[in-house]
């Protein structure tokens, strides 16, 4: 028993949404409605897990507008009626793995049926970031419960903190607008491969498994150097490890790498999936393919 995919989709950033983290995400989520057979109105529960939005909005989540924006309930509550409850987690390249995570939850509570998990990130526009170093991208997640033994197993996290040596991104009063910077180190891929294999490894343990028992490895962020620090770390080959195809997507990374492991994956097959981010975070979790 437990929470699998039913469907995946990213969105790429093009001239007019480059700076729409909220356009991208809306996308991304209709795009995988509508090729899943669903009506917005079939989702229970909507998490957004993007970070970086338009004009560093903080205030409202961004989940309730991307909720409005696909027409999922937008109108207010009623106690006699079906609704979408929907809300952001914030935890950058893990987000995606977090959102999984609750999402998992309330399906095996049974308290919902359809769960949506969206990301995104874009510049935040003109004059509001130095650098931004991340590509416009969206992706959504729809998830459902099923039976059977395939689905999402449980998640292991390791936090090993470094004060945000490795990465941080902040937000600063200048010139009368919020600028966001950026600061990383070089140690920033190694850090996170450590953090990533030890996840990788308690998760499998957890599991009396192996490596030689995974099909196949999934992992964000795409950084090219993270990929080949991990497969080291592992004592696996790199191109078993399956990342995102563009190693400038963010919080849509973990999304783009899951749906680049589709086609001729059979069913009972286990996916190891590893997501790291600043912090040092870790999360690891196995997937086993449904028909």
């Amino acid at each position: 028993m437990g929470t699998i995919i039913d469907r995946l989709d990213v969105t790429r950033g093009g001239w007019r949404t480059r700076h729409s983290a909220l356009h991208l995400a809306v996308s991304a989520a209709q795009t995988c409605l509508e090729r899943a057979g669903r009506n917005a109105d079939d989702l229970d529960l909507l998490v957004n897990v993007g970070l970086y939005r338009d004009r560093n909005l903080g205030e409202p989540a961004l989940a309730a507008l991307i909720q409005e924006d696909i027409g999922a309930h937008p109108e207010d509550p009623h106690d006699d009626t079906h609704g979408t409850f929907s809300f952001d987690v914030a935890n950058g390249s893990c987000g995606a793995l977090n959102g999984l995570q609750i999402v998992d939850g309330f399906l095996r509570s049974h308290t919902i049926d359809w769960a949506l998990v969206v990301a995104s990130d874009a510049d935040p526009g003109r004059g509001m970031s130095e650098h931004f170093p991340f590509a416009p991208t969206g992706g959504a997640i729809l998830c459902r419960w099923t039976d059977d033994e395939f689905g999402l197993g449980p998640v292991h996290w390791v936090n090993c903190s470094d004060a945000g040596e490795s990465f941080c991104s902040t937000v600063g009063f200048e010139d009368s607008r919020n600028v966001l910077r950026f600061r990383e180190s070089d140690s920033m891929d190694e850090r996170f491969a450590t953090a990533g294999a030890q996840a990788a490894r308690e998760c499998l343990e957890a599991s009396s498994l192996d490596l030689a028992d995974v099909d196949l490895i999934v992992a964000a962020p795409a950084r090219r150097k993270f990929r080949a620090t991990l497969a080291e770390h592992l004592g696996v080959p790199v191109p078993r490890i399956v990342v995102a195809d563009d190693e400038r997507m963010h919080t849509a990374s973990l999304v783009a790498a899951l749906d680049r492991r589709t086609g001729g994956i059979p069913a009972g097959n286990r996916v190891l999936i590893i997501a790291v981010g600043a912090g040092v975070t870790a999360g690891a979790a196995l997937y086993t393919e449904h028909p």
